[in-house]
């Protein structure tokens, strides 16, 4: 396996992780009347890198799953992060 598909691997695992935590995170602090993180930084964590841990969190944690935007901006996330990894594997 080439060192760039390693490398973009590691980037998916490691923003997937983030986006977990940080759904939870945001999951507690609605629950505790506390500050909350923007919607956009969960978009931009799913869509850009943790599409993965973004849906996992949404379902683990029922967090977010009311709001369509959400599924279909970490859906097209899955879709680009997925076909990226393909074409990576197929160039390299």
């Amino acid at each position: 396996m080439s060192k760039i598909i390693t490398f973009y691997i590691a980037f998916l695992i490691a923003m997937s992780i983030t986006a977990f935590v940080l759904y939870g995170a945001d999951k507690s602090k609605a629950k505790k009347n506390k500050w909350r993180i923007k919607e956009s930084t969960l978009l931009s964590v799913g869509f850009f890198g943790g599409a993965v841990g973004a849906i996992a969190g949404m379902k683990y944690f029922h967090h977010k799953t009311k709001h369509n935007y959400f599924w279909i901006v970490n859906f097209i996330g899955l879709v680009w992060q997925i076909g990226l990894l393909i074409l990576l594997l197929f160039k390299t």
